[in-house]
């Protein structure tokens, strides 16, 4: 009698198993469909939620940050032309300025292209000095002929593209980017903005030779 009631109950466990795994596949073979709709704006770089100022000149008298063709709105730095042997530093090469609600990190930049091993890359507080003089925590070189380490934070923008902190940003109708119309400084953590050093020595560099490359910058924010 007892045989035939564990036989009972194995059965009933057996089933119980079956049913499950029924169960189970029909769950995975349900299909739905939910369409959800999306949409996004396309501005120009100076308008953007990462700005790029311009500042300093080039050689030609223009920006050395550009937009020639207003159309594309690409961006260039045009150094122009830079004697052999000669190092030539451009203090604030521009500002990159932060109008996120939230705080983002320049993590790295990249330079790729011809006479790459040539240029040096800083983010730094002040743009009216060498970042070579400043203080070691107002400065942080970014790129020296590879990349190095290091982050720079830009504190939470305030999502106003006509202003950088204490300084207005104005539209330059030549070179189709807004500038920075004075030199506020920058403090990594505590300003939505930073400004670039640029340096290009030209020693190792061969005379008659024209170097093209791009510049790319990382960022990375915690939300």
């Amino acid at each position: 009698m007892l045989e035939g009631i564990n036989v009972d109950v194995r059965k009933k466990v057996l089933l119980i198993g079956i049913t499950v795994a029924v169960l189970s596949a029909a769950v995975a073979t349900q299909y739905a469909r939910i369409t959800i709709g999306y949409e996004f704006s396309v501005v120009h770089p100076s308008n953007g939620f990462i700005r790029f100022v311009a500042m300093d000149n080039s050689t030609d008298g223009r920006r050395l940050l550009r937009i020639e063709d207003n159309n594309t709105a690409t961006m260039t730095i045009k150094f122009g032309d830079i004697p052999k042997g000669m190092n030539k530093t451009y203090t604030a090469a521009f500002a990159i300025v932060n109008e996120e609600g939230f705080p983002v990190n320049i993590t790295g930049v990249s330079v790729s292209g011809t006479g790459a091993n040539f240029i040096r890359i800083w983010l730094h507080s002040d743009p009216t000095v060498d970042a070579t003089g400043e203080a070691a925590t107002a400065r942080l070189l970014i790129w020296d002929g590879s990349a190095s380490q290091g982050y720079w934070i830009l504190d939470t923008g305030d999502m106003d593209n006509s202003t950088m902190e204490t300084t207005s940003t104005p539209w330059d109708t030549d070179d189709n980017i807004r500038y920075a119309a004075g030199t506020p400084s920058a403090i990594n953590g505590s300003t939505d903005f930073v400004w670039v050093q640029i340096s290009i020595d030209t020693s190792g560099a061969t005379k008659g030779t024209t170097y093209t490359g791009s510049i790319e910058f990382q960022f990375k924010a915690e939300t």
